[in-house]
């Protein structure tokens, strides 16, 4: 089984592993990180080795962190990385419809909220907490939504937006300024 996971600011982290027994064997962990010492690497497999199947993503962290020698420096990775990676690999899912789907269709909600929920669903089906989710976005209320790297003075008339009613929130992913009101969007966390 294969898994991989791009560390948020860092770098790739790639797990092959096996699961025999209902424990993880002969794990293997790559990728364009940088580990100090050398022999830090094999640690990681050896934490790695035996762990159940089952383990979360954070259970492995602590499993690695635990073994690493004192005074690894890890450049681009993360225990946590890693616990992702082989929880990925565990998914076995190549294709879109290799993975079970959860549908969330809630009423309508205010703008902040729809991007707090956002924030939380992505964040769960990355650590693998969940399965990819389609969540249907209903607005209680109009807004401009701007993406995470936009300039909230360049890209909204923020004095005529209140004049309007018109809330300003910003989302964690990219991508341009959208203006929603009351009904219904989608939004797919994979």
């Amino acid at each position: 089984m294969h898994g991989e996971y791009k560390v948020p600011g860092g770098k790739l982290v790639v797990v092959d592993v096996e699961v025999e027994d209902g424990v993880l064997r002969h794990p293997r962990v790559a990728g364009d990180f940088f580990l100090e010492p050398d022999e830090a690497l094999d640690a990681v497999n050896r934490a790695l080795e035996g762990a159940p199947a089952g383990t979360d993503a954070t259970g492995l962290a602590a499993r690695i962190d635990a073994a690493l020698p004192e005074g690894t420096v890890m450049y681009g990775l993360t225990s946590q990385g890693v616990g992702v990676a082989v929880r990925r690999a565990l998914a076995q899912a190549a294709d879109w419809a290799d993975y079970e789907w959860q549908l969330i269709h809630d009423g309508p909600q205010s703008p902040a909220l729809h991007m707090a929920l956002d924030e939380v669903l992505t964040a769960e089906v990355a650590a693998g907490l969940r399965p990819p989710t389609l969540r249907v976005w209903e607005w209680g209320a109009p807004a401009v939504i701007i993406g995470s790297f936009q300039s909230l003075r360049n890209e909204v008339d923020a004095e005529a937006a209140a004049r309007h009613g018109i809330e300003v929130v910003r989302r964690i992913s990219g991508g341009g300024a959208m203006l929603v009101a009351p009904r219904g969007h989608y939004v797919l966390s994979a």
